[in-house]
Order: C-alpha cells, then structure tokens, then sequence
C-alpha cells in the first residue's frame, strides 16, 4: 500500500511539474509568435500589393482589409486574409487585387499543413504566380491536364488537385465577400 502511494505521490509532482512547465513556456512563448505572425502579415502584403508603400487597415464585419498606397499616395489595391479547408487541414492565404476587384495583384500562402511534396506545392513560386493579373471576374476556374485558355483559369498541381481546388474556392469566396464588403 505504501509502494503505491510512493508511485502516484511521484507520478502528480512530476505531472505538476510538467504543467507548470509547459505553461511557462507557452506564455513565454505565445507573445513571440504573435509578434512574429504580425510580421509575416505585414510582409505578405508587401508581397501581393507589389507597388505599396504603405497601408491603412480597414475592418468591415470583424475582417482586416488592407488598403495599400504607392509613394505618391494613390491607392494601389486592397490585400485580406482569406481561409478555408485543405486537404490535411486549414490553408490561410493573404489575398491582393487592384483596386477595382478585376484582377489578383499576387497571393501568399501563410500556413498550411497540406501533404509534403504534393499538396504543399501551393507555396511553390510557380503555383502561386499563376494568380499573378488573374482575371477574377467571373470566378477563377481550376482546370487540370492542359493549359489554361482563359484569363481566369489556372492549372491544377499534378496529385494535389484537392490542395489547388481548396486554394480557388478559398480566393473565389474570399474575394466575393470582401467586394460585397466594400461595395465594389
């Protein structure tokens, strides 16, 4: 009886201890990212509004739009997170347009968890660059096999045609309701 009040007496410190270690980590830790998460926003945008110098943020129904401005002050196109399902999990993509909500300026993949060496080629320069002066309007198509024939289609990833569909309606409902948003 006393052996076994021993091993459970060691088994709760050495649990307690174990706590309290992982949440002084994650509170040391948390801010961090935070601040490191900002960052990786901040130079998305950059990165899909390619001319901007500078942003102003613009909340509408609880979602940060970023409106980006060149040097002189003219508006160079707006930039918003957009999310959705993949295959293995969430895809989050920083989304620019010009700004009439015509034609994506670029996109930025911020966090995926899809298959390595297939899905997760949605963060290849060659997947993404396909977006770059895509037509938006009416929605963008995702074909596969060939190449794309119109201003708003772009090819598929061979074996990842989930991860590259879940990245188009992510951009195709994202984009609709951020221009209803912004009455465009």
């Amino acid at each position: 009886m006393k052996k076994a009040f021993q091993m459970i007496l060691v088994l709760c410190l050495v649990s307690a201890i174990s706590g309290g270690a992982l949440v002084g980590i994650y509170r040391y830790s948390q801010p961090l990212i935070e601040v490191n998460k900002k960052k990786e926003v901040q130079k998305a945008i950059f990165t899909v509004l390619p001319q901007t110098k500078n942003y102003k943020v613009i909340i509408k129904n609880e979602r940060k739009i970023y409106e980006g401005f060149d040097v002189s002050g003219k508006l160079t196109g707006y930039a918003f997170v957009g999310k959705g399902g993949g295959y293995q999990g969430e895809i989050e993509v920083m989304i620019g347009m010009n700004p009439q909500f015509a034609k994506i300026r670029g996109i930025e993949i911020l966090e995926s968890v899809e298959t390595p060496g297939l899905g997760a080629k949605i963060t290849s320069d060659w997947f993404k660059n396909q977006f770059k002066k895509l037509n938006f309007l009416p929605f963008i198509d995702l074909i596969k096999g060939k190449k794309p024939e119109k201003p708003n289609q772009i090819q598929a990833i061979t074996g990842a045609t989930i991860s590259s569909r879940a990245v188009v309606n992510i951009l195709n409902k994202t984009i609709k309701e951020v221009r209803e948003e912004l009455g465009k």
